[in-house]
């Protein structure tokens, strides 16, 4: 029996790590978990995988499971805030921590993990996107492994499998391309939020449903792959693959490519990652090849869609510019869902953040948190946030 830990069990990626669990409930049990503001799934969390520990970030949210479980005379610590998220985890019999929050609030819980020598299945981008140096460091020097939640990364983990590092010639990213693939600029100029949300394969929460629509979400994806595989950015290769049937390629140096194909199901990586480095029962859809049609590749347009442009060249860069292009996009999406920018907004915000911020090549913790504090206080004043 292997005891889970879920950071942010309530959203998309949480819930459909959930419905992994709860096809194997022999094989996992759910410990401690973590949510934000919906106290209603967390209640029925409870109800139903019984864990020892809650952890609760806002506040009224806190108060409602607490009453509920005082109520109900259901044994159970709940806990509210920061100290929550680190009590989820680093709980004592946690064997791997699943963090699937969205935001830079994973990253102290995620190191905090780590030190209690817990696995990570990672499906927190901006953990690796703006502390990938200190994450791997840390990881290392606690013998843990970092297992790769997201649909890509979790591909590429699959394809090098049996393989060296040092035989890898290039990593081959795919990428859906989003709602807008294909359109120019000028199209681009009245977008609203509920287009830009309605993403054509993958089912995800709002901010990352945004960032796919920008392509800063592959930018991201490319920060965390040098981080995850330690490959340079320059054998980094992003390929829009818009059936999202192959996940993710990895070239060899002898010329071969292996890639990963499956349906477009986050509960795959997510079942990888928990049951690595072995296999089981079957959760998703398997592919049809009669049925499935033609598979199509295309060069990203990087002058349209500059976020992923920029994300090439902060994670080049390193130091800072990481904290400043991840803390910028994340006010400049909330102000884009809140009707207070436009959708080409976003990136000039983001272009001017890091223009404004001094950088810093050698950073730790401390200086990651200021950073990130600072530019978006600057953005949300401006912005009137």
């Amino acid at each position: 029996m292997k005891n889970v830990s879920i950071l942010g069990a309530t959203g998309s990626i949480g819930t459909q790590a959930l419905d992994v669990l709860r096809k194997s409930k022999e094989k996992f049990k759910l410990i401690a978990v973590s949510a934000n503001k919906n106290h209603l799934k967390m209640i029925d969390i409870i109800d139903e995988f019984k864990p020892r520990l809650v952890g609760i970030t806002d506040k009224v949210a806190y108060e409602k499971v607490k009453n509920y479980c005082e109520k109900n005379k259901i044994s159970i610590e709940v806990v509210y805030g920061m100290e929550g998220l680190n009590a989820v985890a680093t709980a004592t019999e946690t064997h791997i921590v699943i963090t699937s929050v969205v935001g830079m609030i994973g990253l102290i819980p995620t190191i905090n993990a780590i030190r209690a020598k817990k696995d990570i299945a990672l499906a927190n981008k901006e953990t690796l996107v703006v502390g990938g140096e200190i994450v791997m460091r840390e990881a290392k020097k606690a013998g843990v492994k970092i297992l790769p939640v997201d649909s890509e990364h979790g591909a590429i983990f699959q394809c090098l499998q049996g393989n060296k590092n040092s035989e890898i010639s290039k990593i081959l990213l795919t990428a859906s391309g989003g709602p807008f693939r294909g359109k120019s600029r000028e199209e681009l100029i009245n977008i609203t939020p509920e287009e830009a949300l309605n993403h054509p394969k993958w089912n995800m929460g709002k901010k990352i449903s945004i960032d796919s629509a920008t392509l800063m979400n592959k930018g991201f994806e490319v920060i965390e792959a040098n981080s995850l595989f330690n490959i340079a950015y320059e054998n980094i290769q992003v390929i829009v693959h818009p059936q999202s049937i192959i996940h993710s390629m990895v070239e060899y140096c002898d010329g071969s490519i292996i890639s990963q194909m499956a349906s477009p199901d986050m509960r795959l990586p997510i079942q990888y990652a928990l049951n690595f480095p072995g296999r089981t029962e079957k959760i998703i859809k398997t592919l049809d090849f009669f049925a499935m049609g033609e598979l199509t590749f295309e060069k990203p347009d990087m002058d349209t869609f500059r976020c992923l442009k920029l994300a090439y060249e902060t994670g080049k860069a390193g130091g800072n510019l990481p904290t400043i292009l991840n803390a910028s996009n994340e006010i400049a999406v909330e102000l884009f869902l809140e009707n207070k920018i436009s959708f080409l907004k976003i990136q000039d915000i983001i272009e001017e953040a890091l223009d404004k911020f001094q950088y810093e090549k050698n950073i730790d913790v401390d200086i990651i948190l200021d950073t990130d504090k600072n530019v978006k206080r600057y953005i949300k004043n401006k912005y009137d946030l």
